[in-house]
């Protein structure tokens, strides 16, 4: 689906995607009650109501499979969003067990993390467009100047494991959030959806077509079923696009104040 519309409002998202199905609803009756009163009405009246049950089933599978993906999808980004979170937090409690300038130095390196996550890869994910072959400047310094360390005592050199273990935590979460930002419902899931809701409300125009009004209020009916299903999969299709995507709200409320260290120093 395009990006354009991902990136909209859910109320416009909402708009556009239901009023579309309207105006697909609308020249389909337009259509079959024209050609009704012609030689085809005799046919459109031998159509098997029986049709639309399997139908509708149908597309009810594909909206609870495609829901089941995208939801999937989203809670999996919170939860590499908020492992990160809390390993970049575990890492700044950690660098107190070495005061003065490493501590400062390794906070510094948090901050600039958290920013470059929060101001650049963010709106590359937003697009699909974040890649893995970029290795995060101020994590891998942080673990070249944790490995470099030369523990005075026990108590930092267990300080010093439990720093390694808190960054590579911090990769391996950064790793699956932007893996995740490539997640989406790809074009073929897209076309079986579209495809079967247009049956569908083809075999209800035509299966109806005999009596005008109750076709307008079942078309409409479905049209509008239709319509929010699709929104409610399009909204969701990608957890880090759009109005309801991840944030990196939990990145923030970690992030070290700047100067933080020092003054705790002096």
């Amino acid at each position: 689906m395009s990006d354009w519309l991902l990136n909209l409002p859910v109320l416009w998202m909402t708009v556009v995607i239901v009023g579309s199905t309207y105006v697909f609803a609308t020249a389909l009756y337009v259509l079959v009650t024209a050609l009704s009163t012609r030689e085809m009405g005799n046919a459109f009246n031998a159509i098997s109501p029986g049709m639309l049950p399997p139908l509708a089933v149908v597309f009810a599978l594909l909206i609870g499979f495609l829901a089941a993906q995208v939801w999937s999808d989203s809670d999996r980004a919170n939860t590499a969003v908020n492992h990160e979170a809390s390993a970049l937090r575990e890492t700044v409690l950690l660098a107190t067990a070495f005061p003065g300038a490493t501590e400062s130095t390794i906070r510094d390196l948090v901050r600039r993390q958290i920013q470059e996550a929060v101001n650049l890869e963010w709106p590359a994910m937003a697009r699909g467009q974040a890649t893995l072959t970029i290795v995060p400047g101020p994590l891998s310094e942080a673990l070249h100047v944790v490995i470099a360390l030369k523990p005075k005592d026990e108590g930092q050199a267990a300080a010093q494991r439990e720093l390694v273990d808190s960054l590579k935590a911090a990769f391996d979460a950064r790793r699956q959030r932007i893996i995740l930002s490539r997640s989406s419902v790809n074009w073929v899931k897209w076309t079986a959806l579209l495809v079967q809701a247009a049956l569908t409300l083809i075999t209800i125009a035509l299966v109806h077509s005999h009596n005008r009004i109750a076709n307008r209020i079942i078309l409409a009916i479905f049209a509008t079923g239709i319509g929010v299903s699709i929104v409610l999969i399009a909204s969701h299709s990608r957890p880090f696009t759009g109005e309801i995507s991840v944030s990196p709200s939990s990145l923030l409320q970690v992030m070290p104040e700047a100067g933080a260290a020092q003054s705790v120093v002096n």
